[in-house]
């Protein structure tokens, strides 16, 4: 299939795909059988990018930036070119596994705390017959704990790794590894497992609906609060940048 051209945000790249052409990408990426990084992004990347230029050029190297976070599409909105809809990892995981139960594809789970990619398997499997989670492993992104996530992996021949290290960690992760790994789609999903697993309460409904679901983190996860200093600040940064669009 044909990827659409990226809106750039910032000098992030964000692909206008919908969860049906996320989806489409993922089987093109399979019968590929290359390896392939997505990543999904929301401003808090494209803020952390602009300190970290491995980032931006992880993003920017990327076969796939879904755009995971309202902010995204404001901004895109703003500068004429609109994404046609936001395309969570949070919801995304389950698409992703009802698609795969249906073509055969072999799922594996990285990261998380101990137990939870367990459960998310467990989960998922119940929810989808026939989906194939062919391995999970909390592991780390420490260099010292790559031999034995590869061997794991290897053995396992998935063809999707999920990955959740959270932002920037599985980003960078998945660009170091993948082409030694061999998997044809990896993917970094940040909390996705938690909520999978009940570890993480999602927000209401009604807030997501509402574009508040940033609200909904902060106040559950105060310690975010640092992190989503980002937002006013990737606000101020596509009102007062006159070249934010090159």
């Amino acid at each position: 299939m044909s990827i659409p051209p990226p809106v750039i945000i910032l000098g992030a790249p964000v692909h206008p795909v919908t969860f049906e052409g996320f989806l489409d990408a993922v089987a093109a990426f399979i019968d590929e059988g290359t390896s392939h990084q997505i990543c999904t992004a929301n401003p808090e990347f494209v803020m952390t990018a602009q300190r970290m230029p491995e980032f931006m050029r992880v993003l920017q190297e990327a076969d796939l930036v879904l755009p995971d976070g309202v902010g995204l599409l404001w901004a895109a909105r703003r500068m004429g070119h609109p994404l046609p809809e936001r395309v969570t990892g949070s919801d995304g995981i389950y698409l992703l596994a009802e698609r795969a139960a249906r073509e055969g594809w072999r799922m594996f789970l990285l990261g998380a705390m101990p137990g939870v990619a367990e459960k998310t398997a467990a989960i998922l499997e119940a929810r989808y017959p026939g989906l194939k989670v062919v391995g999970t492993y909390p592991g780390s992104p420490r260099d010292e704990d790559y031999p034995e996530i590869a061997r794991r992996i290897r053995a396992a021949r998935p063809d999707i790794l999920l990955v959740a290290y959270g932002a920037p960690n599985q980003d960078l992760w998945i660009a170091r590894h993948k082409d030694d790994l061999g998997v044809p789609v990896s993917i970094g999903v940040g909390g996705a497992f938690d909520f999978v697993a009940g570890v993480q309460k999602r927000a209401p409904r009604l807030l997501i609906r509402l574009n508040l679901e940033w609200l909904w983190r902060l106040v559950t996860q105060p310690w975010r609060w640092r992190r989503q200093l980002d937002l006013p600040r990737f606000v101020w940064r596509v009102l007062t940048t006159e070249h934010w669009m090159s």
